[in-house]
C-alpha cells in the first residue's frame, strides 16, 4: 500500500505542479488524467496537503487509488512487470467468430419499422427534427458553413439531386456533409444522456435526410430510418463510453449514419453490415473539444457524414468492410480497452426517453447551471455591477466540458467556440443579459468589458453528490455574493428541455421561430413547421423543397 500511495502521490503532485522534488524522468506520467474523478482527486489532494487544514493525506491517496480507471496493473504491488512498470489494463479478448456487432446493427436496422415508434416517441422524434432544422436555418451564412457550401457546390455537382438547405443542389454525399454542418454548427441541438457519456443524435439528421431524398422516400420511411440512427448512436454511447480513452463523442456517429442511411436506401442485411463495417473505420479524436476550441468542433460531425455516406454507397456496390470492426483484433473495443457487446436482438426504440433539448445556446451539461443562474436572478433582481463572486456547483460532466475540468481552463474567452463551452462566460452573460441565445455568442458581445470582467469572478466546482445523481437529475447550485455582504443561493435539478421536462410542440415552435427569425420568412417558417408536424403524410422531397426556399 505504501508503494501505491507513493506512486499516486507522485502523479497528483506532478499534475498540480506543487512538488519540485518530483523526478520528471521517473514519475508515473501515464495515469489517465481523463479519468472522470481526476480533477476532484487533485482538489482533494491539494486540500489534504494544506498546512492549515487537518486532513488525512493517506485517506485521499487511498480513495484516488480506488477511483483510478487505468486498472490495478498500472499501480505498484499489482504489476508483475516491475514496481513502476506502466503496462495498461488488459485489453478485451478479440472476437473473430459468430455474428458480429456490425451484423447485429444491420439486422436491427432491417427489422425496425415506423410502427415500432410509440406515439409519444414519434412525437419526440419530430420535435427533434424541427429543433435540428431550426439550428440549420440559423447557421446558414455563418462563415464555416459557407466554406462547406462552397465545397458542396464545387465538388458535389455530379448527380446533384439532393437539396442544400437554403438553396442549391448537390449529390447525396455533399448534401449530407453540408446539411449536417448546418444542424451542428451553432451547437443548439439535441443530446442523448447515456450516463457516463453523451452524444448528439441530431448529427444524423442531415445524412439520413439526404439519403432519403436521394432514394425518393416518404416521411414515414425517413422517420423510421432516423429512429434507427438515433437508437444505434445512443446504444453505443450507453454501452461503450469513448471519451475517457481520447476518442470524440462523434465516434459512434459513423456507425449510426451507416445504419440509418442503409435503412433509407433499403440495403439488404449483408450490404448494410458492410456499410457499418466500412464506416466504423472513421474515428475522430477528442482533441476537438479541448481548449483552445476551434471552429472544427462545429464541423467534425459533417466530416463523419461525408465519409459515412460515401462508405454506405460503396457498400451498396458490393464493397466489403472489416467484419469484426468493433470487437475483432485491433478493432474499436481493443482501441478503447473495453468490451463492446450490445444485444442488438433486444434493442428497442427507447432512446427518446433520455433525449434532452437545449433551452440555451451552450453545451447540454451547462444547461442546468444557466437555468439556475437565471432563476436566481429573477427571484433576486440585484445589480450585476455589485457582484463580488459567483460560485457554481455542478455535476462532473458540466465541470469537465465547461467549467475548467479535463478539457482545459475556461476563463480566457474570445470566440464563439470559447464562449459556448465556458460556464464562467455563460453565467456572467446570463446575469447581464437575462438569457443565453445566439446573440450572446456574437463576437461583439463576447468582447465587451462588462462580461469579460464579470466572468473572472466565476468559480466552478464539481459536486460529488450531483455527479452521483446524474443523468437522472441535472443538478446545479449557484451562489452570488454582493459588495454589501449579502448573498443569494439557488439550486435546481432540471430545466425545460431536460428528459424529465421534454419540450411540447408549442415550446419547440417558439424555439424554431426564435432561431429562424431573420433567416427566413414567416410564411416559410409556418410551412416548415406544418411539414414536420405531418411528416407521416408527405414525401421527403416535399419538405426539402420548402427548405430550399427559405425566403419564399
Amino acid at each position: 500500500m505504501v508503494a501505491r500511495r507513493t506512486f499516486v502521490r507522485s502523479a497528483l503532485t506532478a499534475a498540480l505542479g506543487s512538488d519540485p522534488g518530483v523526478d520528471s524522468n521517473t514519475h508515473p506520467t501515464t495515469i489517465p488524467q481523463t479519468n472522470r474523478r481526476w480533477p476532484t482527486m487533485c482538489a482533494n489532494f491539494r486540500i489534504a496537503g494544506h498546512p492549515e487544514i487537518n486532513a488525512n493525506e493517506d485517506k485521499v491517496l487511498d480513495e484516488a487509488i480506488e477511483d483510478l480507471s487505468c486498472g490495478l496493473s498500472c499501480l505498484p504491488d499489482f504489476n508483475p512487470g516491475g514496481e513502476n512498470s506502466m503496462s495498461t489494463s488488459e485489453k478485451p479478448k478479440p472476437i473473430i467468430t459468430g455474428d458480429s456487432q456490425a451484423q447485429g446493427i444491420a439486422k436491427f436496422a432491417s427489422r425496425v419499422t415506423y410502427g415500432d415508434l410509440t406515439p409519444e416517441r414519434r412525437e419526440r422524434l419530430k420535435v427533434s427534427v424541427l429543433d435540428s432544422l431550426a439550428c440549420a436555418i440559423n447557421a446558414v451564412g455563418a462563415p464555416p458553413t459557407v466554406a462547406c457550401l462552397e465545397q458542396a457546390k464545387q465538388f458535389g455537382g455530379s448527380d446533384a439531386r439532393c437539396t442544400l438547405i437554403g438553396g442549391g443542389k448537390a449529390n447525396v454525399v455533399y448534401a449530407a456533409q453540408y446539411n449536417t454542418a448546418l444542424v451542428r454548427y451553432i451547437d443548439f441541438m439535441d443530446s442523448y444522456l447515456g450516463g457516463e457519456e453523451l452524444c448528439h443524435p441530431s448529427d444524423n439528421v442531415g445524412a439520413v435526410l439526404a439519403a432519403c431524398e436521394h432514394a425518393g422516400r416518404s416521411g414515414k420511411e425517413f422517420l423510421a430510418a432516423l429512429a434507427v440512427a438515433y437508437q444505434v448512436e445512443s446504444a453505443l454511447t450507453a454501452n461503450a463510453p469513448f471519451m475517457a480513452d481520447g476518442f470524440d463523442l462523434t465516434t459512434q456517429l459513423s456507425f449510426s449514419i451507416a445504419a440509418g442511411a442503409s435503412k433509407a436506401l433499403q440495403l439488404d442485411e449483408a450490404r448494410s453490415a458492410a456499410a457499418v463495417e466500412i464506416c466504423g473505420d472513421v474515428i475522430p479524436l477528442l482533441v476537438v473539444r479541448t481548449t483552445p476550441i476551434s471552429q472544427w468542433k462545429g464541423l467534425n460531425s459533417s466530416q463523419a457524414a461525408l465519409a459515412s455516406i460515401h462508405g454506405v454507397f460503396l457498400a451498396s456496390r458490393g464493397v466489403t468492410g472489416p467484419k469484426y470492426v468493433i470487437e475483432g483484433p485491433n478493432g474499436l473495443a481493443q482501441a478503447v480497452g473495453k468490451s463492446i457487446q450490445v444485444d442488438w436482438d433486444n434493442i428497442k426504440l427507447d432512446c427518446f426517453d433520455r433525449l434532452a433539448l437545449k433551452s440555451y445556446n451552450t453545451a447540454i451539461p451547462a444547461q442546468s447551471a444557466v437555468f439556475c443562474t437565471l432563476a436566481l436572478h429573477k427571484a433576486h433582481p440585484f445589480d450585476p455591477a455589485d457582484i463580488v463572486s459567483i460560485e457554481a456547483d455542478v455535476f462532473q460532466d458540466a465541470y469537465d466540458f465547461t467549467g475548467g475540468g479535463r478539457f482545459g481552463p475556461k476563463h480566457d474567452v474570445h470566440t464563439k467556440e470559447d464562449a459556448d463551452h465556458s460556464l464562467p462566460y455563460l453565467l456572467a452573460v446570463a446575469l447581464l443579459d437575462g438569457d443565453v441565445q445566439t446573440a450572446q455568442l456574437e463576437a461583439s458581445r463576447i468582447a465587451k468589458r462588462d462580461v469579460q470582467d464579470l466572468l473572472q469572478k466565476v468559480t466552478v466546482r464539481p459536486n460529488d453528490g450531483f455527479t452521483a445523481r446524474y443523468p437522472a437529475e441535472l443538478q446545479s447550485r449557484v451562489t452570488v455574493r454582493l459588495q454589501n455582504g449579502g448573498s443569494f443561493t439557488h439550486e435546481i435539478s432540471d430545466y425545460a428541455g431536460a428528459p424529465t421536462r421534454p419540450f411540447t410542440w408549442k415550446e419547440i415552435e417558439a424555439k424554431f421561430d426564435k432561431l429562424a427569425a431573420g433567416h427566413t420568412t414567416e410564411k416559410s417558417c409556418q410551412k416548415i413547421k406544418n411539414a414536420v408536424r405531418s411528416l407521416e403524410d408527405i414525401q421527403v422531397s416535399d419538405l426539402m423543397t420548402i427548405l430550399s426556399e427559405l425566403k419564399g
